[in-house]
């Protein structure tokens, strides 16, 4: 009986370190504030994007070559991004490190002044401004909603994102970050 129960510990033993094993390594910060972050297990691939900055010159994730990068893709329509949007400004100034940048860009397609004037609005002090008027960025992304925040790694690959708001300050968020910036992916 003991010979029978002993390949069967075996192979459960086995299931279990395999899953465990195939977990992505950021998963186990998806918790709190951003328990919607899907991880991935392996680094994806990107599409090339372009966006305008506050003073209209065309820039693109290659500009953030070797760094994390949080890309926040949002809009003034949009309530959820709205309201997700002061978190996010606390968060750039939280995290005060050079390999670190966070990338809201506005897919508002009435241009920049409406964008501008909501960050003014609001009291945004601590994120750049971009925008791509033309939303391409979100097809591109596969942002099929918003608002959509994906994390790169200094690769310049998709480690996961997050469909919907967050509290983007939050502990959690913050440990997600920086476990992306000890990871060097």
């Amino acid at each position: 009986m003991k010979l029978r129960l002993l390949p069967a510990l075996v192979a459960i033993t086995f299931l279990n370190l395999t899953a465990a094993a195939a977990e992505p390594p950021l998963a186990k910060f998806a918790a709190g504030e951003v328990a919607n972050f899907t991880a991935h297990a392996e680094p994806r691939p990107l599409e090339a994007i372009a966006f305008q900055d506050a003073d209209g010159a065309e820039r693109s994730l290659a500009d953030f070559e070797g760094q994390v990068v949080l890309v926040n893709l949002w809009a003034t329509w949009c309530a959820p991004c709205r309201h997700e949007m002061p978190s996010l400004d606390r968060l750039a100034e939280a995290i005060d490190d050079p390999d670190f940048s966070l990338v809201a860009i506005s897919l508002d397609r009435s241009g920049a002044d409406k964008a501008k004037a909501f960050l003014d609005e609001i009291g945004v002090e601590n994120l750049d401004f971009y925008i791509d008027p033309t939303a391409r960025t979100g097809m591109r992304l596969q942002a099929f909603g918003l608002p959509v925040t994906i994390l790169i790694g200094r690769s310049g690959r998709e480690l996961g994102r997050l469909v919907g708001p967050a509290e983007w300050d939050s502990e959690e968020a913050q440990d997600l970050i920086r476990a992306a910036l000890a990871g060097g992916s």
